[in-house]
């Protein structure tokens, strides 16, 4: 950049109006242009940035979990399901008791794995459901809290002769 503005600024600069009264610069003469005294260009530098102390990474503290809903995302939208693939990540994954828990609007889904990780949920109704993790230890003392992940669930009437849940 600085090696442009050096040319720019070493270069002789013509000045002209043209018949229109249109205003014309150029590096080469024309006929009634005047030569343009150019400034020199204005430069800036910016002082070095700080650098930043490394971060350690996380201690984990005993009984200390961090757990999400991973799947379905947030506002994910089903056509036509009768059932939803979730997944639950717990870190670290849950020891001496402890336990994951899901909740689908609000109830414990039964069966769920107590070291989260993925399962079906069958027999969705349809409208919107959330889903939230929680790890609870051996008395019932909540270590981990994920956020509600909302979802809908869109399936066709029931009076619908091409859904397949309707009886004939």
């Amino acid at each position: 950049m600085s090696l442009a503005c050096a040319a720019a600024y070493s270069a002789s600069v013509y000045r002209w109006v043209d018949e229109n009264g249109v205003v014309h610069y150029s590096d080469q003469p024309h006929e009634n242009a005047e030569k343009v005294q150019v400034q020199a260009p204005q430069t800036y530098k910016s002082a070095p940035a700080p650098r930043a102390a490394p971060t350690p990474p996380p201690v984990a503290q005993p009984n200390s979990y961090q757990c999400a809903v991973t799947q379905p995302a947030a506002d994910d939208t089903f056509q036509s399901a009768f059932s939803v693939a979730t997944t639950v990540q717990v870190v670290p994954i849950p020891k001496n008791g402890d336990q994951t828990f899901l909740l689908l609007d609000g109830a414990r889904v039964p069966n769920y794995p107590a070291m989260g990780g993925s399962f079906t949920l069958s027999n969705i109704d349809r409208g919107q459901h959330t889903l939230q993790a929680v790890v609870l230890d051996g008395s019932g003392k909540m270590l981990c809290q994920s956020a509600n992940v909302t979802f809908t669930v869109m399936q066709p009437s029931v009076l619908n002769p091409a859904n397949p849940q309707r009886k004939h």
